[in-house]
């Protein structure tokens, strides 16, 4: 049942693509007809989209000017003084400035620093030089913060693959009986931070987390997940990757007003208790940060949810020192992304073997798996090709028809109305910039703006082919699975 849920996202996905082609060569008014009532839906779906990433946009704006401390003390609790910050941060071959700037941004944070607990989580197949970096942080930083410690993960354990879910397993079970268990702190007195090492906070981050901890509904039940922003290097790459970024951080915003649907990804929060009751992070698996909602889900019988702060954090977009190189890393990086397809087999599994979860939950959790999935794969290819394959394999009954002469005017006249959604989407880029970058030349505002006109390219070309390639390599199984592929970390880049 395993391999079968692990293949079904790729069959689906291939399944549809041929299906198109087939249908457009013997059935090209069928697919006509089709076409246009799909780019129809993609219109409306565009406005709706449109509407809500405004709404989350300023939500976030609104978030973002509140003194977080000042409501938590508003709550007249004193609890939160109890709270510990236990802050991950899994490190592969990062340099000293990259690790620098996120424990300064952690430093000046509102909050008070003596609760938080730094761990850098080092990689030993890394060599000896993270190793340094991280020592050299130790020193600098130490003082500042209640503890800083540094973990080596070791390389070849058995039933591992190596990447950032084994060595966050491994890192936090050495903090577990290396100093939390012998200073007696409380398991639900720590809220377990998992940050790539390239993530720097704004000042009220951890008090806004904190004041959702606390007023949250069931917080040893909840994970709290940020909006990821990646804009620490914004001006040092290509404008491929300025673009893959703002998409990823747009969609995850977009997420945050639909907290139904949300589930971890990349940096967030959760409680250390229930980190311990399921077992830590998978050990075998590409797609941990998502992953370890579906463990929490299943452990809990479907009483888990993900809390939507609607506060940014700042993390690097995708840089490389030559523009193909760029190119090929973000690839990389999305079909690594795309690899959480991995997810659908074990979550319905699960579904199969757990009793206690509602099936009105399984099932909209499973169609929500299968639709997002097959719709990253396909979605950006039927809109590029449906529109003229119809005309080019089609009969030659149907290329004599009005509709083979309409079709290609029809798709392109709604698709270019749809473009209002870009220059939205273009619009509040530049805002978002202007939160981090205090200043930006007005010729790299125009600049950035005109970037947009690739959109449909980097949907095409980093969205639906990466993921058709991951969710392929699922389908097919064995030494075509993926391993864990270590994003590259470094303020260099494609300059501008």
């Amino acid at each position: 049942m395993r391999r079968f849920f692990e293949m079904l996202p790729g069959f689906l996905a291939w399944g549809t693509l041929i299906l198109a082609g087939f249908l457009s060569w013997k059935e090209p008014v069928w697919v006509a007809f089709f076409i246009i009532l799909f780019d129809t839906y993609w219109f409306f779906r565009t406005v709706y989209l449109t509407i809500i990433l405004r709404y989350s946009f300023s939500k976030m704006r609104q978030n973002m000017k509140i003194n977080w401390m000042e409501k938590i003390e508003q709550l007249g609790r004193s609890d939160w003084k109890n709270i510990h910050h236990l802050i991950i941060l899994p490190m592969y071959k990062e340099p000293h400035e990259v690790i620098w700037d996120s424990f300064k941004s952690l430093e000046k944070c509102n909050y008070d620093k003596s609760k938080f607990i730094l761990v850098l989580a080092t990689e030993e197949r890394a060599g000896s030089e993270p190793l340094e970096a991280a020592e050299r942080i130790k020193k600098e930083f130490s003082g500042h913060f209640e503890q800083i410690f540094i973990t080596k993960h070791p390389s070849g354990l058995p039933g591992e693959i190596p990447g950032k879910g084994s060595n966050e397993t491994w890192s936090i079970q050495e903090i577990k009986k290396e100093f939390i268990d012998k200073a007696n702190i409380p398991y639900e007195n720590i809220l377990v931070s998992i940050f790539d090492v390239d993530t720097q906070v704004y000042p009220e981050y951890f008090a806004c987390l904190t004041y959702n901890f606390l007023t949250c509904k069931n917080p040893q039940r909840s994970s709290f997940q940020p909006i990821p922003v990646f804009a620490n290097n914004f001006d040092q790459v290509s404008p491929f990757a300025r673009l893959v970024s703002f998409q990823s951080t747009f969609w995850q915003m977009m997420r945050q007003v639909q907290p139904e649907r949300l589930t971890t990804f990349s940096s967030h929060s959760m409680p250390f208790k229930a980190l311990v009751e399921i077992g830590y992070w998978q050990k075998d698996i590409v797609s941990e940060d998502s992953r370890i909602f579906w463990q929490c889900y299943l452990h809990y019988n479907g009483n888990w949810e993900v809390i939507p702060l609607l506060y940014p954090i700042s993390m690097d977009a995708n840089a490389a020192p030559t523009l193909l190189k760029n190119l090929v890393n973000i690839y990389r990086q999305q079909r690594r992304w795309a690899h959480g397809a991995e997810n659908t087999s074990y979550i319905l599994t699960g579904f199969f073997k757990n009793k206690f979860i509602p099936i009105k939950k399984k099932l909209y959790w499973a169609f929500e798996l299968l639709e997002g999935n097959h719709s990253w794969a396909t979605s950006s290819l039927i809109i590029a090709t449906l529109g003229w394959l119809p005309t080019l394999i089609g009969s030659n009954d149907f290329n004599v028809t009005v509709l083979s002469y309409k079709l290609p005017q029809i798709t392109s006249t709604i698709m270019t109305i749809a473009t209002f959604g870009l220059i939205n989407s273009a619009i509040l880029s530049l805002i978002l910039l202007s939160f981090h970058f205090q200043k930006i030349k007005i010729k790299n505002y125009i600049l950035y703006l005109l970037e947009w006109i690739l959109t449909p390219v980097t949907l095409v070309i980093f969205g639906a082919i990466p993921a058709l390639e991951a969710q392929t390599r699922l389908m097919i199984g064995g030494k075509y699975k993926l391993g864990f592929w270590v994003t590259p970390k470094d303020r260099y880049g494609v300059k501008s």
